[in-house]
């Protein structure tokens, strides 16, 4: 009798069987270019993208105000175009199956952090359990500081996308979005919400914070994709 994980795991497979063609049609994946997960993906490429420079260190950068939540506070609602909505607290979180990377962060202000290494949930394992809806085309990603992002599934059903917890063996500091993130290595950090607090599935395209401010839509740090 199939277990959980194993529903799990083959309902995973199918959602990418189902996104395969237009995964493979994204820029960092037709273009050639680095995948943005970490020095094995780089392909030989140049190790920056246009524009970018190297730092050791991890900048702050936020609206202006870091929330401040506890993991007991905390929840995930991943709702809208999906056959079993859900809401996780801490404990439902740590349950799911849990993934180690190493990835680079690129972030639009022209800075790069190479081989961050992030343990968390793969989005493709939380859209598996909530099974989009056959027309459901894109996410909208919220944070508990009232930030918004928006991303084609076809990017956040890539391996290296994660909701992490933990980034260079850590818990993930407050001021980097703690205690959960959203990180979407093969676009510019933006992409990826702090402190998020809701994931809602879309039949269309709704731009978020920065995007209805001017900043590009599709965010790829190969193609120096920063502004619409």
């Amino acid at each position: 009798m199939p277990t959980k994980e194993d529903k799990i795991v083959a309902a995973r497979m199918a959602l990418m069987e189902r996104f395969k063609k237009r995964m493979a049609e994204t820029p960092a994946l037709s273009d050639g270019a680095p995948m943005g997960t970490g020095s094995k993906n780089r392909h030989g490429m140049p190790q920056l993208p246009p524009g970018q420079h190297e730092t050791k260190g991890w900048p702050v950068l936020d609206l202006g105000w870091q929330p401040e939540i506890k993991t007991a506070d905390w929840e995930l609602v991943v709702d809208g175009a999906v056959e079993h909505p859900m809401k996780l607290r801490w404990d439902d979180f740590l349950a799911l199956e849990q993934s180690e990377d190493v990835s680079d962060f690129h972030c639009v202000t022209t800075w790069s952090r190479f081989d961050v290494p992030w343990k968390g949930v793969r989005f493709a394992d939380l859209a598996a359990v909530v099974a989009p809806k056959a027309d459901a085309t894109h996410v909208l990603c919220h944070a508990y500081d009232s930030y918004t992002t928006n991303l084609p599934l076809e990017e956040a059903l890539k391996p290296d996308v994660l909701l992490v917890h933990t980034a260079d063996g850590k818990p993930l500091p407050r001021e980097h979005g703690g205690p959960v993130r959203m990180i979407t290595p093969q676009l510019y950090a933006w992409k990826g919400a702090k402190w998020i607090r809701r994931i809602e599935f879309l039949t269309r395209d709704k731009p978020g914070y920065w995007e209805v401010r001017g900043y590009s839509n599709s965010a790829h740090p190969w193609r120096e994709d920063r502004y619409a």
